[in-house]
C-alpha cells in the first residue's frame, strides 16, 4: 500500500471518529483503489481491504436459542426484523463505521439474505460466518457434529466457504465457533480441530466465543497441533478472563485478543484492558467490539435491541483521556481487524 493512501485512509478514520463523517466519506472517496489481488468477502461480495475501513469485530443482527433441532426461519418475519434493525445500523454509520461483523452462527438464527438486505440498506459492509457453536452445553449444535469426525464437519464448513451458504451464493468471511469454559468437552475439541483443518484449506480467521482463559490456552494449543498458524485465532470474550495475564500471554503466542462487550457500564473496565495491552506492547493483537443488538426470535418485537453506538460515543473518548493516540485508536479500529480478517 502507497503512503499516499495510508494517509489518506489514516486522514478518513480520525475525521470518521471524531464525527465527522461527511467529510470522512469524501476524504474516502478520493482514495486510490487497493493494488493487492486478495479482497474481503461480505455479504454483498467482494470489496477492496482499503474499503473495510473502521470495523465493528464482534456484533449480532438477530438470535434464536429456541435450540439446533428447532431454528428455522419461519419463526421470525425478515421484513419486522428489517424494520426493527435497520435504524440502529444506519446510526452506527453516521457515527463513523464502514464495517460490522455479524457472528450469529449456523443454528443460532444466522440468516445471510437478511444480513444482505441490511447491507444494501444502511451502506455498511457486513460481514458473515461459518461454523458450528458449541457453548451453552452444546444445545446449538447440529445432530451431526457429534457423529462426525473433525475432518467431516470442516468438509461442510470448507463448502461454505467455496459455494456460499444455504444455496444463497453469500460466502463467509471468517468463522465462528463456541466453547464453554474449560476443561473442553470432546465434542468442543472436535469443533476447535475441525476450525483449523478449515483454516488451512481456506485461510479463514476462527473467532472462538471462550468461556474462560482455561478454555483459550486448550484451543491455541489444539491449533497449534494441528498446524494451524495462532494469528488464525480470535479469543472471542476474553474480557471474562479476570487474569489480564492470560490476555498478556495469549497475545505473545500470535493470537488475537478480542475485549467485546463494551457497554456504558463496562467502558471503565474495557479501558483498562486495552491499556494493559499496550503497555505490555501487544495492541497489535486487540481488537473491540459491543456484541450488541440481538434481535431476539421468540420476544415480542424481538425484545431489547441494544444500539453499536457506545464505543464511538463513551468508550474512544474514555480511552483517549486515558492517554491513548489517534494512531491507536486506528490501530484498534482499522488496522487490526484488517489483519484479523485477512491474515496480514
Amino acid at each position: 500500500m502507497t503512503e499516499r493512501v495510508s494517509r489518506r485512509e489514516w486522514i478518513t478514520g480520525c475525521l470518521a471518529i471524531a464525527g465527522m463523517p461527511t467529510l470522512a466519506r469524501a476524504v474516502a472517496g478520493q482514495r486510490e483503489t487497493a493494488t493487492t489481488r486478495d479482497r474481503i468477502t461480505t455479504v454483498t461480495g467482494r470489496i477492496e481491504r482499503a474499503d473495510l475501513g473502521v470495523t465493528l469485530m464482534h456484533e449480532h443482527v438477530l438470535v434464536d436459542f429456541v435450540g439446533a433441532d428447532k431454528v428455522d426461519p419461519s419463526r421470525y418475519d425478515a421484513d419486522a426484523v428489517f424494520e426493527r434493525v435497520l435504524p440502529y445500523l444506519k446510526q452506527v454509520k453516521t457515527l463513523g463505521a464502514a464495517s460490522l461483523v455479524d457472528c450469529t452462527p449456523a443454528y443460532l438464527g444466522r440468516d445471510p439474505k437478511l444480513l444482505a438486505r441490511l447491507s444494501k440498506a444502511s451502506g455498511l459492509h457486513i460481514l458473515t460466518n461459518t461454523g458450528y457453536y458449541g457453548a451453552r452445553k452444546h444445545a446449538h449444535l447440529p445432530a451431526h457434529a457429534f457423529t462426525e469426525t473433525a475432518d467431516q464437519v470442516a468438509a461442510r464448513w470448507i463448502r461454505e466457504h467455496e459455494q456460499g451458504i444455504d444455496g444463497t451464493g453469500i460466502r463467509p468471511a471468517l468463522m465462528k465457533i463456541g466453547v464453554d469454559a474449560g476443561p473442553l468437552s470432546e465434542v468442543n475439541a472436535k469443533m476447535v480441530r475441525a476450525a483449523a483443518i478449515a483454516h488451512k484449506a481456506t485461510s479463514l480467521p476462527i473467532a472462538a466465543h471462550t468461556g474462560d482463559g482455561v478454555a483459550a490456552f486448550e484451543e491455541l494449543d489444539l491449533i497449534e497441533k494441528a498446524g494451524a498458524p495462532l494469528s488464525a485465532f480470535i479469543w472471542v470474550h476474553a474480557q471474562a478472563e479476570k487474569d489480564e495475564a492470560r490476555h498478556v500471554k495469549a497475545a505473545a503466542r500470535g493470537a488475537w485478543v478480542e475485549f467485546d462487550g463494551i457497554s456504558e457500564k463496562s467502558v471503565e473496565r474495557h479501558v483498562s484492558l486495552v491499556m494493559n495491552m499496550k503497555a505490555a506492547g501487544h495492541l497489535g493483537r486487540v481488537l473491540v467490539s459491543h456484541d450488541a443488538g440481538w434481535y431476539h426470535v421468540g420476544e415480542p418485537n424481538g425484545g431489547e435491541f441494544r444500539p453499536f453506538d457506545t464505543l464511538f460515543t463513551k468508550f474512544i473518548p474514555a480511552l483517549k483521556a486515558a492517554g491513548a493516540t489517534e494512531a491507536d485508536v486506528r490501530q484498534l479500529l482499522v488496522e487490526n481487524p484488517l489483519r484479523a480478517l485477512t491474515g496480514r
